[in-house]
């Protein structure tokens, strides 16, 4: 799930993302990046078959989740493809899965000094069968939260996320952009 925030924070004025980072069409928070499955060791299975492009009903469907066509498209074809042949299966799960997350309180968050740990805990806390281990972040160079990553199994429920997917340590901090 990418932070919404941070990633528009400097693409305000890029046409490419004007509909999710101009502000015209309301405010994201998190938005779903993609679903993706595991593979062996640490790839993800990519690029299974060849596909064609979405049907307007799923890009409408899937909008306020996904903000962009090209990001729906992307998912789609590198990652979605690989879990079932039709991309309506793909963007229900997705629906499902992204809707039954919930989200802490991050205005509150990036008002004081957060760490790692910290927003891991707030997010393990915020949906029940969650524990801060299924839980990893991406953080940028400049320490901005972009991306918090929940790990599933092939039921689909939270697990520990794997070896490879390395952690940001604990004690590192973490800044939470708001925007302007």
């Amino acid at each position: 799930m990418s932070w919404s925030p941070e990633f528009c924070r400097l693409r305000k004025d890029d046409r490419k993302h004007k509909t999710q980072c101009s502000g015209d069409d309301g405010s994201f928070g998190f938005i779903l990046h993609g679903l993706w499955p595991d593979g062996q060791g640490s790839s993800y299975p990519q690029w299974c078959r060849a596909t064609k492009p979405l049907p307007p009903a799923v890009v409408r469907r899937n909008f306020c989740m996904m903000p962009s066509p090209r990001l729906m498209a992307s998912e789609w074809a590198k990652h979605g493809t690989c879990m079932t042949e039709q991309p309506e299966t793909y963007f229900r799960v997705s629906r499902i899965m992204f809707g039954a997350v919930q989200f802490p309180d991050m205005d509150r968050l990036s008002r004081k000094p957060l760490t790692a740990g910290a927003l891991r805990v707030a997010f393990a806390a915020a949906n029940e069968g969650v524990r801060p281990e299924m839980i990893r972040l991406k953080i940028n160079q400049r320490g901005w939260l972009e991306e918090v990553r929940l790990c599933l199994a092939q039921n689909f429920r939270p697990r520990r996320c794997p070896a490879h997917m390395r952690a940001v340590k604990d004690e590192k901090p973490v800044k939470i952009w708001r925007g302007a």
